[in-house]
């Protein structure tokens, strides 16, 4: 069997383009086998509710389908909340046989937890909530403890919907909370969707910008400030201030992750711990950290852990944050890549699809458009995320699905579009050196060479003056007295690149 990291990274990529399937062969409730369009009826403590014969999911799945129709397929609760549901529970069940659960049982929802972690269920519509339900996430830690409770009951011979021999808040829910699990899951989720998705991506970029700046480290162009001319530096100088942009990036993700690493796993209802026993939350927490290979640990403070949701609003001001520093690279690049005639030109972008459906030959810079349009997101994510974080109440924050749900899509977007910009834009750009050296020596701006030999207040006329009649600084500081080899050693751009 496949560690669970990797089965994670499986079932994402697998699912990508796949249709979700309401079937699932098993036994029906009372007819003894699956037929569509059949159904079982199951009880909650509302009442009975019909249940399609062939799903995993109970009444309590079923009542908040019925409550909260709102949107399509696309808001359904993220799969890696799901797996991580599955993963804290499986934990749950192994450390819940130190503490009496009985061993088949504990057994048989450990092995159901696999399918749920492997993306299986999910993907064939056993999760089928959206993420606008209630904000502590009950619902879906319903919908998992169902699902759970009757792939197990299923693998043990019983009847779909039975709760028999293994019940979904008995067995499955042992020594657990929504108010605890949801908020474990949140960080699972994040924290493995950090490691495994964003940071190698945001890597490969940064890299690739890094490399960029070493072959460029010898062309010599023209700075810019407030979008004027300014002194020269180095096409390697610029891009290297991309790239520490990055690993300022990457060291801001690292830096919350601590904090990512906490889990609220043992707080159940309050943070009190209700319902559990002495040891559980710190052997739950080592089993969980054990399945993902990444350091979890009990939260210092179940209070705070119920309560706040501030870790998440930290990710995502880190997110935030990277978004901001990948809207300035990506407009850097198309601004410096504009043209090809009548833009700066400096830079030749990589040509990947026609860009006009009128204009023949034109080519536009999609890859960064599609950049900045994934930072935009990301910003607009930060509303909400901020807006649900500072609506903790009391014991409990209920925006839990809403935050998870938007800090999720913005690690999504940031790693596709970082990988992405990457491979089809950053690692194909190519300097225009005819272009570069042509706007350089063009530039009034080399003037600030001659300050300390002849004064600003002359420097400046100089510039004025060649900018009014249209010539050189060159003609006119040999008009103001500057002898042509003084101008030759003073206005060097290669001695304008750093300090004497």
């Amino acid at each position: 069997m496949l560690p669970v990291s990797r089965m994670l990274v499986v079932g994402k990529y697998f699912s990508r383009g796949l249709r979700v399937s309401a079937s699932l062969s098993g036994k029906d409730g009372k007819k003894g086998k699956s037929k569509e369009g059949k159904f079982r009826m199951e009880k909650d403590t509302f009442g009975e509710l019909k249940v399609p014969s062939e799903m995993l999911f109970g009444a309590q799945t079923m009542r908040s389908k019925i409550n909260f129709p709102i949107g399509d397929i696309g808001e359904r609760m993220p799969m890696p909340v799901i797996q991580a549901m599955g993963i804290l529970k499986k934990a749950c069940a192994e450390v819940n046989k130190d503490y009496g659960l009985d061993g088949k049982i504990s057994d048989a929802v450990s092995c159901a937890c696999d399918d749920v972690i492997s993306g299986k269920f999910y993907k064939r519509g056993h999760f089928p909530l959206v993420i606008w339900q209630t904000g502590s996430g009950t619902q879906t830690n319903m919908n998992t403890n169902e699902v759970i409770s009757n792939a197990a009951i299923k693998a043990m011979g019983g009847e779909l919907g039975s709760k028999k021999p293994v019940h979904p808040n008995d067995h499955v829910n042992k020594s657990q909370s929504s108010n605890d699990t949801f908020p474990a899951a949140i960080h699972i989720s994040v924290g493995m969707e950090l490691n495994e998705r964003l940071i190698p991506s945001l890597t490969h970029l940064r890299d690739a910008i890094k490399c960029k700046s070493e072959d460029f480290k010898d062309i010599i162009k023209i700075g810019r400030t407030h979008l004027m001319d300014a002194v020269p530096l180095t096409l390697g100088q610029e891009f290297s201030g991309y790239a520490q942009q990055l690993t300022y990036g990457l060291d801001r993700i690292n830096a919350c992750l601590p904090r990512v690493y906490e889990l609220a796993l043992g707080g159940t209802a309050v943070g009190t711990g209700l319902n559990t026993h002495k040891g559980f939350a710190e052997k739950v927490s080592k089993r969980i950290a054990d399945l993902t290979c990444l350091p979890f640990v009990k939260a210092p403070n179940f209070f705070e852990a119920l309560a706040a949701r501030d870790a998440m609003v930290e990710v995502h001001g880190a997110l935030n944050t990277i978004a901001v520093s990948l809207m300035k690279i990506a407009n850097d690049i198309r601004l410096l890549g504009s043209g090809p005639r009548c833009g700066l030109g400096e830079l030749m972008l990589p040509e990947n699809e026609p860009g006009s459906s009128i204009m023949p030959g034109k080519v536009n810079p999609t890859q960064c458009e599609s950049m900045t349009m994934i930072c935009a997101q990301v910003m607009g994510n930060q509303v909400a995320v901020t807006i649900g974080g500072a609506n903790g109440h009391f014991e409990l924050n209920v925006f839990k699905p809403l935050i998870v749900s938007n800090v999720l899509r913005s690690i999504r977007l940031l790693a596709d579009g970082s990988k992405n910009f990457s491979k089809n834009c950053v690692e194909g750009i190519k300097p225009n050196n005819e272009r570069i050296a042509k706007i350089m020596n063009e530039s009034l701006m080399l003037v600030t060479a001659l300050n300390p030999h002849i004064g600003y207040d002359k420097a400046a006329a100089i510039a004025k003056t060649a900018h009014n009649n249209g010539t050189t600084l060159k003609e006119e500081a040999l008009k103001a007295g500057v002898t042509e080899e003084q101008f030759k050693e003073w206005v060097d751009p290669k001695k304008m690149l750093g300090p004497k």
